[in-house]
């Protein structure tokens, strides 16, 4: 599948000493990043509706965190799937009664307008699962020789029992997974499993389901081996970073991983980074509530992608927040204050100033002390220029340079 348009992005390097550090779901520990090749798989979206806030503050963490590691020399290969077949995208073509494959297509091209307009830098691979299905045919067979698959009618189910390791991402007790499986997707009390864990690989023919020949029998893919099998396939047998929201760390990410290994018999990825929930009105952001808010239409309303960018840039990316107008009010008076301050080609020397936002932003990308540096150097551009202070001066285009290259604001 075609991704978006690639973006000219200053090739801005920094000099720096320190490493990336993130947190790391598996180990619940802050880990430093020492790989120069850097192997990104991040979770795509479903497209039965636009992209929301929750979506959008996803990817921006990702972009944000593949920008910081590239202006310090590493070298980033990142994959992101799309689940273009899969129960809500059918389910929602069904209710507005649109072939999915329309329903689809619609989407992702918003999609890819909304993350171009908010300056994400697309994957080198973006892929669809319906043209991974000979990838996730090949997953399930590797699964079948390791004897880690059995069959519930027609259907093929991954037992998780061949994965010792099964819960070792999440964290979660027993209890707790069930109920989580449960509402994002699984069949804990479906007759017949070994396991109420266990996840469906290939699901089989049903009459008005799209389906795909397999020497299994028509069916389509399960939702966590359409991931597993692009990201072994484009990133190798084990990946540096897998990302998503923390609503994918169970089952999807436990899932995946477990899936993985049990193929390859190696770790499926090193480090494990989620973002956190973006709420709207006091509840979590989500399609099932309805309570979004879009992308797409803030941008027909005039507001600009740089401010979206920054209001969801405002507040750490593992906490969850709320958004609200006030926070939107916010980024767009920051970005008004930093193009004020960027307006002179001349302005406060810059160097502490770079070097302390790339400070920030190895500590796990902390953008709210990064943004608030670059808010400090804007607030004293503007007072210096208001008082004809101009001892000590920096070429401002630099500093815009870098702000472009590793916060993804153009000024």
């Amino acid at each position: 599948m075609q991704s978006w348009t690639s973006l000219s992005v200053p090739n801005y390097k920094v000099k720096v000493d320190s490493k990336v550090r993130i947190w790391d779901t598996e180990a619940q520990a802050i880990a430093e990043v020492t790989e120069t090749e850097i192997k990104l798989y991040v979770c795509g979206i479903t497209p039965y509706d636009a992209t929301h806030m929750g979506h959008a503050a996803t990817y921006i963490t990702f972009d944000l965190l593949q920008r910081l590691l590239m202006i310090q020399g590493r070298n980033v290969s990142y994959v992101q799937n799309i689940t273009d077949v899969d129960d809500p995208l059918l389910e929602r073509a069904i209710r507005d009664n649109l072939d999915w494959r329309d329903l689809a297509t619609k989407e992702i091209e918003l999609f890819k307008d909304d993350m171009s307009a908010l300056r994400v830098l697309p994957p080198q691979h973006y892929i669809g699962a319906v043209e991974a299905i000979p990838l996730v045919i090949k997953a399930i067979e590797k699964l079948i020789d390791k004897g880690a698959v059995y069959k519930i009618d027609h259907d093929l189910y991954f037992d998780i029992s061949s994965d010792l390791n099964f819960g070792d991402r999440s964290h979660l007790s027993i209890d707790q997974m069930i109920e989580i499986f449960a509402q994002r997707g699984g069949d804990p009390t479906l007759v017949g499993k070994r396991n109420k864990l266990d996840c469906l690989l290939w699901r089989a023919h049903r009459e008005g389901e799209p389906s795909w020949d397999s020497p299994f029998g028509a069916g389509r893919p399960g939702w966590h081996i359409e991931c597993t099998a692009i990201a072994l396939e484009y990133l190798g047998s084990s990946i540096t970073i897998q990302g998503g929201g923390s609503d994918l760390i169970f089952p999807h990410h436990e899932m995946c991983a477990a899936q993985g290994e049990v193929m390859n018999n190696a770790t499926f990825a090193q480090y494990f980074m989620h973002t956190g929930m973006i709420g709207y009105q006091g509840e979590k952001m989500s399609k099932s509530k309805g309570n979004l808010v879009f992308v797409s239409r803030l941008r027909e309303a005039g507001i600009d992608a740089m401010a979206i960018r920054l209001a969801l840039l405002a507040n750490h990316y593992r906490s969850d927040r709320e958004w609200d107008d006030a926070l939107l009010q916010d980024a767009t008076d920051r970005l008004a204050k930093w193009r004020k301050g960027f307006a002179k080609p001349e302005g406060p020397e810059i160097e502490a100033t770079i070097s302390n936002v790339v400070d920030a932003l190895n500590n796990d990308l902390d953008t709210t002390k990064a943004l608030a540096h670059i808010d400090s150097w804007a607030e004293k551009a503007i007072a210096d220029s208001n008082s004809e202070k101009n001892s000590k001066l920096s070429n401002t285009g630099t500093l815009a340079r870098f702000v472009d290259s590793v916060l993804g604001i153009a000024i």
